[in-house]
C-alpha cells in the first residue's frame, strides 16, 4: 500500500477548544429580573463602619455580585475550532464522516455505500443552509453590521495579526519590559489637601444611565470579566449603585483597585518578532471603569478653554489628520512663495510616549489649567497603583503595580496626553508644531539661510521632552528639508542628544507619502496599490451575484475609502497622470458593478466644500481666520498666491469653491 509522505493539517495541528459564554431566551429578562429585585442598598451597609464607607469592599462586592448573576442567566459553551474547517460544517456532517469512516475501517461494503449516500445528502443540504444563512445578511440593507459579515463570508476578507510565541516565560518578560519606566520614576506621588470651597464632582443617575446604554455589547470584557452587553441591557437597574459608586469614588478621590487593574494582550507589531519592543500592547480595562471616565472626561473638557492648544489636532471636534497635514503644507507652501527661503520639516518619534506620563508633573499642568485639587488628586489616584498583567493565550504572567504612564486602552489617556503636552509650543514666530497626539513635527520657515531660530527651536524641544520624562527615538526620527531654490546649500543634519538626524527624501506623514518637493507620485502609487488589492474582492461578490446596491457599499467602504483618505490634502497638487491612474481604479470597478459612481475629482470638490463650510463655522479651528468675507458678505477673500503649488493647495482651492458655490 502507497503511504503519502506527508501528513494532513488537520493531523498536524491539534483543534482549538475555546469556552464562550451563549445567551439563552429569556437570559436577558431573567437577570434585569435579578437586579431589579436586589437591595442594593445591602452592600454599602456591609461596607460601612461608623462614617467611613469603605469604597474597595463595596465596589468588589457589587462586582462579584454581577458577575455571580450574570454566570446564572448564561450557558458556558465550548466551541471547537478545527483546522482547513469549511464554514458549512454542522455537527451532523461530523456524524456523517465518523459512520463513514468506521464503515471504511470495517470494511463493510453495504454500510460505507449508505454512509456516502447520506454524507452527500447532509453536504449539500448544510451547503445549501450556509448559502440561505448568507444571503439572509443582505436582506435588511439597514443592518450593516449584518451586511459586512456576509461580504467577508463570501470574500474571506479577513485582517490577520501574526499569532504570539507560546513561551511561558514570554509574559512576565513583556510585564517587566512594558513596566520599566516605572523603576525609574523617582518622583513620588502627593495629594493635595483640598480648600474648603472646593466643588467635588457630583454624578446624577440619568448622566450614569445614559453612559451605560451607550456601551457597545461587543467589546471584549476587561479584568473584571463583566460583559458590556450586562449593563447595556441592565442599565436601567444598575444605575444607582454605579452612581453611588462613582460619587464616593470622587468625593474622597479613591479609584477602587479593581477599576484600575488593566490586563495587556500583546499584538505582535509584525510578521517575525526579533525583540520585546515588536510586541504592541493592548490594554484590556474594565468597562465600568471606562463608562467612568467618559463621564469625567465630558466634565474636564467644560473647564478648558476652547483655544487651547490650536496645533493638537487629536481627540477634538472638527479636528482630523486632513486638517494636521492641510495645516503643515499651507505654511510651508505660503513661506516657499517668498523669495530665497526653504523650510525644514522635523518628523519626533517618541518611545512608548504614554507610559511614560510622571503623574505628579501631569497634575501640576492641569491644576494650572482651572482643574480643582479634588479631581486632580481623584485623577493622581487613577494613574497609581495600577494593578497590571500580561496574558498570552492561557499563560498570565505576575502582577505589577505601576504608578507611571497611562493605559493605551483607557478613555482618558488620550485627555490626559494631549493636556501634558498643550504647553509644548513655538516660542519662534518662523516655527510651527503641528502635533496630533504623540505624533509631533516641528515646521522651521528659514529665510536667507538662517536656521539659527529652528535650531533653537529643536533644542528647546529636546529640554521640554527630558523635563517631561519623554524620550525621543532620534534613529526613527527623521528630517525634510524643502528648498525650491536654484542655488541650493549643503544642508547640514540636526543633532539631538549627541545623534545626527536622518534627512531624508519621503516620509509617511499621518498616513500619507510626502516627498522633499511636495509631488504626489509616492502616494498616489501607493494608494493605487493598495486599491487594485481590494478589487480582486470586488470580482469575487460580483461572481457571487449579489446585486449592485451591495457592490457599491463595498466598493465605497473598501477602496473610495483608500482612494479618498485625507484627499483635501493632497489631491490638488497632483500631476494630471496621478488623476489618471486613481480615475482607472473607479473606472474598473464601475465596469464590475455595473453602475455610475463618482469621480475621484467629484469627490475632491465634495469633501473641499464639506471641510471648508465646517471650519468656517469654528471659530476656534487653527485655520478659521484664513476665511475672511470680503464687505459684501457673501463671498470670501482669496490667498494670494505666486506659484501654482500654493494656489492648487487646500485652503486656496477651498476658498475658490466656496465662492463658486455662492454665485450658483
Amino acid at each position: 500500500m502507497l503511504i503519502p509522505a506527508y501528513r494532513p493539517l488537520v493531523r498536524r495541528s491539534k483543534p482549538v477548544l475555546k469556552q464562550v459564554k451563549t445567551w439563552p431566551a429569556g437570559a436577558t429578562s431573567a437577570l434585569q429580573d435579578c437586579f431589579e429585585s436586589t437591595d442594593w442598598n445591602m452592600f454599602r451597609e456591609t461596607a460601612t463602619y461608623g462614617d467611613f464607607t469603605d469604597l474597595e469592599e463595596y465596589t468588589s462586592s457589587v462586582s462579584s455580585y454581577i458577575n455571580k448573576c450574570t454566570d446564572d442567566v448564561t450557558v458556558s459553551k465550548t466551541i471547537i475550532s478545527r483546522p482547513n474547517q469549511k464554514p458549512w460544517i454542522t455537527a451532523e456532517v461530523r456524524a456523517l464522516l465518523r459512520t463513514r469512516d468506521s464503515a471504511f475501517k470495517a470494511e463493510d461494503k453495504v454500510a460505507l455505500s449508505r454512509a456516502r449516500a447520506e454524507l452527500s445528502r447532509a453536504i449539500r443540504e448544510a451547503k445549501r443552509a450556509h448559502a440561505q444563512r448568507i444571503h439572509n445578511h443582505f436582506k435588511d440593507s439597514g443592518d450593516t453590521r449584518r451586511m459586512w459579515q456576509g461580504l467577508q463570508a463570501i470574500t474571506n476578507y479577513r485582517t490577520t495579526t501574526p499569532a504570539c510565541d507560546g513561551d511561558g516565560s514570554l509574559p512576565d518578560a513583556l510585564n517587566n519590559f512594558y513596566a520599566r519606566f516605572d523603576r525609574q520614576n523617582d518622583v513620588a506621588a502627593r495629594k493635595s489637601t483640598p480648600p474648603p470651597n472646593d466643588q467635588v464632582l457630583c454624578l446624577t443617575t440619568a448622566e450614569v444611565r445614559k453612559t451605560l446604554r451607550r456601551v457597545n455589547p461587543r467589546k471584549a470584557a476587561g479584568p473584571d470579566n463583566i460583559p458590556g452587553r450586562v449593563l447595556r441591557e441592565c442599565a436601567e437597574q444598575l444605575a444607582d449603585v454605579l452612581t453611588d459608586i462613582f460619587n464616593i469614588s470622587l468625593s474622597s478621590a479613591v479609584v477602587p483597585t479593581c477599576f484600575k487593574a488593566t490586563t495587556i494582550v500583546p499584538v505582535p507589531k509584525k510578521s517575525s518578532v526579533s525583540c520585546l519592543n515588536d510586541y504592541r500592547p493592548v490594554a484590556l480595562t474594565p468597562t465600568i471603569m471606562k463608562c467612568f471616565e467618559r463621564l469625567v472626561m465630558r466634565h474636564i473638557k467644560t473647564l478648558l478653554p476652547p483655544s487651547l492648544d490650536p496645533l493638537q489636532f487629536a481627540y477634538r471636534h472638527n479636528r482630523s489628520t486632513d486638517d494636521a497635514i492641510s495645516t503643515a503644507l499651507h505654511l510651508a507652501l505660503t513661506h516657499l512663495d517668498k523669495k530665497d527661503t526653504h523650510v525644514r520639516m522635523l518628523y519626533i518619534d517618541f518611545s512608548s510616549a504614554f507610559n511614560t506620563i510622571i503623574p505628579q508633573q501631569l497634575i501640576g499642568k492641569l491644576s494650572l489649567l482651572g482643574l480643582n485639587t479634588s479631581l486632580c488628586n481623584w485623577i493622581l489616584d487613577f494613574l497609581t497603583g495600577r494593578p497590571q498583567t500580561v496574558r498570552i493565550g492561557n499563560c498570565t504572567s505576575s502582577t505589577t503595580t505601576l504608578s507611571t504612564g497611562a493605559p493605551q486602552g483607557c478613555v482618558l489617556s488620550p485627555l490626559l496626553f494631549t493636556l501634558l503636552t498643550h504647553d509644548c509650543v513655538a516660542t519662534h514666530s518662523s516655527n510651527h508644531i503641528i502635533k496630533f497626539a504623540d505624533d509631533t513635527t516641528v515646521v522651521g520657515l528659514i529665510s536667507k539661510n538662517d536656521e539659527s531660530a529652528y535650531r533653537e527651536e529643536v533644542q528647546r524641544l529636546t529640554d521640554w521632552c527630558k523635563d517631561n520624562n519623554l524620550s525621543l527615538n532620534v534613529d526613527k526620527t527623521k528630517e525634510m528639508v524643502v528648498d525650491f531654490r536654484r542655488t541650493r546649500g549643503d544642508h547640514s543634519p540636526l543633532s539631538i542628544n549627541g545623534s545626527s538626524v536622518e534627512i531624508v527624501d519621503s516620509t509617511k506623514f499621518l498616513g500619507v507619502h510626502l516627498e522633499k518637493d511636495l509631488g504626489w507620485s509616492l502616494n498616489t502609487s501607493f494608494l493605487h496599490k493598495k486599491a487594485q488589492q481590494r478589487l480582486f474582492f470586488l470580482r469575487r461578490l460580483r461572481k457571487a451575484q449579489l446585486p449592485p446596491p451591495i457592490l457599491t457599499t463595498f466598493y465605497r467602504g473598501t477602496i473610495e475609502s483608500i482612494l479618498s483618505s485625507c484627499i483635501t490634502a493632497w489631491f490638488g497638487n497632483c500631476a494630471i497622470s496621478d488623476h489618471k491612474t486613481l480615475q482607472r481604479i473607479v473606472g474598473t470597478a464601475e465596469k464590475i458593478i455595473g453602475v455610475s459612481l463618482p469621480s475621484i475629482k467629484d469627490i475632491y470638490t465634495t469633501r473641499c466644500i464639506r471641510k471648508a463650510t465646517s471650519i468656517v463655522a469654528d471659530r476656534a479651528h487653527p485655520s478659521h481666520t484664513l476665511f475672511t468675507l470680503l464687505p459684501s458678505g457673501k463671498r470670501y477673500q482669496s490667498i494670494r498666491a505666486y506659484t501654482s503649488r500654493l494656489c492648487n493647495s487646500f485652503f486656496p482651492q477651498a476658498i475658490r469653491l466656496l465662492n463658486k458655490k455662492e454665485l450658483d
